[in-house]
């Protein structure tokens, strides 16, 4: 993705992401400036800048990571993260899970906010209409929102939620040829794909090491910080805009009108429109993936002028089972490592213009 050509053109600065997981500690030096804690919303602060599983951290810093302290820079070291801790299953601690806000309730709070990425790493084989009404008034804000798709692809691959509903980009996995993580899910609700194998993340809540994961976790996080630098290099850009460039720009060996069940558009390519130009942003107010107008509030949110998903499923009112977003993961060698992830390598590169194509997605 040649980040260092990238940052010399965006490093996301101006842009606001909200990050909706476990918490993110706001003391690891590669997040040090980065969090707006005093912009997180009164009703879902609790436990804001408390990481009870070291996930939502590590999707912190694959988006706005600075570096330092031997940490991780993410793609977009500009933005800002403004962090909403979501109560999901894997909470052991049930009057801790009482607490902290639910998926729908973070959602709609973070709407509020002037983010204008909200990055969902997590999700479960459900769809419930709190969540789902939460995702369309954040829709109807004019809010990006990325969510994982899921990591059971060799397994059952059940749909998941909220990355399926039509509102939120659905993002797979692909390790750095490109080719599809056969544990990411499959369907008709993936949107784009971006690198989520072999991706450090903290190796748990103690922060005192990264481990190599992978997970759709991780591709969310850094398809939210390839939006955030695409979207701060043109502030007066709309969601859709912004979208539709990360759709038109997509690495894919496949025609550009028939999105892959696995990678959906392709992989995520930002330099192409950043250092090459490359990309038709379309009408403001139409959707790059239902081709659906959208109501004139969702048409923009425009970057704040101010310098700048988890592995655990959200609870379930239905009684229907979750699943993980992020997964498996080893050691690394010590707490020194960092990593750029524009420098992953991008698979088979397709050209391509504007193109309007309304694909089917689930309604839940």
């Amino acid at each position: 993705m040649s980040a260092q050509q990238m940052w010399q053109v965006s490093t996301g600065k101006g842009i606001k992401v909200a990050v909706l997981d476990t918490g993110v500690n706001a003391s690891t030096p590669a997040l040090a400036g980065r969090l707006l804690t005093d912009e997180i919303p009164h009703e879902v602060a609790y436990g804001a800048t408390k990481d009870y599983r070291g996930h939502g951290t590590s999707m912190a810093e694959l988006i706005a990571g600075t570096g330092r302290g031997g940490g991780l820079q993410g793609l977009a070291p500009g933005a800002k993260i403004i962090p909403i801790r979501v109560a999901l299953a894997s909470m052991k601690d049930k009057e801790e899970q009482k607490r902290t806000p639910s998926p729908a309730d973070a959602i709609r709070a973070a709407a509020d906010t002037d983010a204008q990425i909200i990055n969902m790493s997590f999700g479960g084989d459900l769809p419930d209409d709190d969540s789902k009404a939460a995702v369309k008034y954040a829709a109807s804000k004019g809010k990006l929102l990325f969510a994982a798709v899921g990591n059971e692809g060799d397994e059952d691959n059940f749909i998941g939620f909220p990355a399926a509903y039509p509102e939120v980009v659905g993002v797979g996995a692909a390790d750095k040829s490109g080719a599809v993580g056969k544990f990411s899910q499959s369907g008709d609700y993936i949107s784009l794909a971006a690198p989520g194998l072999d991706v450090p993340t903290w190796c748990d809540n103690t922060f005192q090491s990264y481990c190599e994961n992978k997970g759709t976790s991780q591709a969310s996080a850094i398809a939210s910080a390839a939006a955030a630098l695409i979207w701060s290099a043109h502030p007066t850009w709309t969601a859709n805009q912004v979208l539709r460039v990360l759709i038109d720009t997509a690495a894919r060996d496949w025609p550009k009108n028939t999105p892959s069940k696995y990678l959906g558009y392709g992989l995520i390519r930002p330099g192409s429109n950043l250092i090459k130009g490359k990309g038709d942003p379309g009408p403001a107010d139409v959707n790059p993936i239902t081709n659906e107008k959208t109501p004139a509030g969702e048409a923009g949110a425009t970057p704040s002028a101010s310098v700048p998903a988890s592995s655990q499923p959200p609870k379930s009112t239905s009684g229907g089972r979750t699943s993980t977003a992020g997964s498996s993961s080893e050691p690394s060698d010590g707490n020194t490592l960092w990593v750029v992830l524009g420098a992953v390598a991008a698979a088979a590169v397709i050209g391509g213009g504007g193109f309007a194509v309304l694909r089917a997605r689930r309604n839940g």
